[in-house]
Parts: C-alpha cells; sequence; structure tokens
C-alpha cells in the first residue's frame, strides 16, 4: 500500500468521523469524496472499497463507546446511573426496539443498496429527501417537547424512531438525520433525540460492519489491512471531537442549517454531474 493511498484512508476517516454524527450523512460524504476525487475503488475493487466505507465507521462507534461510557454500560448491567427512575429507566430494550425495522430492512435489501445507491447520483437525491424531512421535523414538531431526557422515552416512540431511521439505508439521507428528526417529531428534544441516536448507533453500526465484512470476505485482502486500519483511527479521532461539538450545537441550532447545507451541497454536485 503506498504512501498517497493511505492519505485518501486518513481523509476518508476524516470525512467520517467529522460527518457521522452530524445530521448530514457521512455515508454520503465519503461516496461524494471518493468517487468524484480519490477514487479508491480503482485500486481496492468495488466491494472492498464499499465494504472500506462501511467498516470505517467502527472508528466512530469506539467514539461513541468512550463518550457514552456510563449509559452503555448500564445497558448492559455493568453501571448505576443515579436518579432514573426504575419503570421509566432507559434500558437495552428501547435500543433493540429501535434499532429492529432498519435491521430486518437492512439484512433484505444489503445487496440493492450495495449495487444501486453507492453512487453521486443517488446521494444527491437523499441529501434533498433527508433536508425536506429535517425541515418538517424543526417547522411541525412539537413545540414544547414533552421527553426532555432518555429516560423518558416509551418503547412506542423508540420503534417510531427506529422505522425512520430505516430511511437512512439509502446512502446520503443520514441515519442522525433520520433518527434526530423522527425523535423530534415524536416528542423528544433535540438534544435527547440526539443521544439516543449516539447510543443506538453503536449496535446497530457494529452489525452491519460485520455483515459487510462476512459478505465481502472473499473480496479482501491483507494488502487493504493498513488501508483500513488508517481509516479507522483517524475516523475515531475526528469522531470524538465531532460528537462533543455537535452534542452543544443542536441545542442551539436545531436542524435547519444542517437541512440548508444539505440543498446547497445537492445542488452543487447536481450542477458538477449533470452540467
Amino acid at each position: 500500500m503506498e504512501l498517497f493511498d493511505l492519505i485518501k484512508a486518513l481523509i476518508l476517516g476524516f470525512v467520517e468521523g467529522m460527518t457521522e454524527f452530524a445530521p448530514v450523512s457521512s455515508t454520503g460524504h465519503m461516496v461524494i469524496v471518493d468517487d468524484m476525487w480519490l477514487k479508491t475503488e480503482e485500486f481496492l475493487g468495488k466491494y472492498p472499497a464499499n465494504t472500506f466505507k462501511i467498516v470505517v465507521q467502527l472508528g466512530s462507534i469506539l467514539a461513541v463507546v468512550v463518550v457514552f461510557w456510563k449509559r452503555l454500560f448500564s445497558l448492559v448491567g455493568l453501571y448505576k446511573i443515579e436518579g432514573a427512575e426504575s419503570n421509566k429507566k432507559f434500558n437495552l430494550a428501547h435500543v433493540i426496539v429501535g434499532m429492529l425495522p432498519a435491521v430486518i430492512l437492512g439484512f433484505a435489501f444489503k445487496d440493492l443498496i450495495d449495487d444501486y445507491l453507492f453512487g453521486v447520483e443517488t446521494v444527491i437525491v437523499a441529501l434533498v429527501a433527508g433536508a425536506i424531512l429535517m425541515i418538517i421535523a424543526d417547522k411541525f414538531g412539537p413545540k414544547k417537547p414533552w421527553v426532555n431526557t432518555l429516560d423518558q422515552i416509551t418503547y412506542k416512540q423508540a420503534f417510531t424512531v427506529g422505522l425512520v431511521q430505516c430511511l437512512s439505508l439509502w446512502p446520503g439521507f443520514s441515519r442522525s438525520g433520520a433518527t434526530i428528526s423522527g425523535g423530534v417529531l415524536f416528542g423528544m428534544n433535540h438534544k435527547t433525540a440526539a443521544d439516543f441516536t449516539f447510543i443506538m448507533a453503536v449496535p446497530i453500526m457494529a452489525g452491519a460492519s460485520l455483515v459487510s465484512i462476512m459478505k465481502n470476505w472473499e473480496h479482501l485482502s491483507m494488502d487493504h489491512l493498513s488501508f483500513y486500519i488508517v481509516g479507522f483511527v483517524s475516523a475515531f479521532v475526528f469522531a470524538l471531537i465531532s460528537i462533543r461539538f455537535f452534542l452543544k450545537l443542536i441545542s442551539r441550532v436545531k436542524l435547519m442549517p444542517f437541512a440548508i447545507y444539505r440543498l446547497v451541497l445537492a445542488a452543487v454536485l447536481a450542477v458538477i454531474v449533470f452540467l
């Protein structure tokens, strides 16, 4: 693996880490940067390149574990959250209920997603569709949310957010954009919806990475290992930075600035691609 190739992995890790938890779509940004400029498919091959875009998210997952370790450990009984009402405490069942719809659809349509949705043109459409959902959430979500902490989330709300999360199987739509929008529309404040999104990301992103590795195992090579490691470390470092920044930002600016960014990016890409 040449140095310039490893620099490409570093760049893609940066893109993943800085965009994974902002509602702008990390996968969409990686597809854009890779397909238009870096072109890793030329030396990795199509399926290993797509797998890298999934596996590099493991770095971002590790960053979530570092930031939310108390909540995550509490889900499996390794840490006790003080002050939570026992009958309303956020628990592992909320996470399972929330992730189940996307897991089922992800398994069912994995091949179709890999073959038809990993392209700049489809990402452009997803950027616009996701922006519209975010605008709707900010404009029509309840003015006074009744869910202001994780411990107030009901199983019904978790499942509803999980249904909305299915939209993020479309690269470019944004998992965090979909789930935060869904949470806001169904009574959560922006910070609580973001917290739920990040915690739910750990098992669903880890599972997606594992499935992608197993499915494309025959296409992977030890020659690619250094590329994957550099991308992983880069994503972890930059995700740590972006998570802490985003959690402070989301309560202040909500979703509208990110929606505008998505629309501007889609317009710029459409000019580049179609004109």
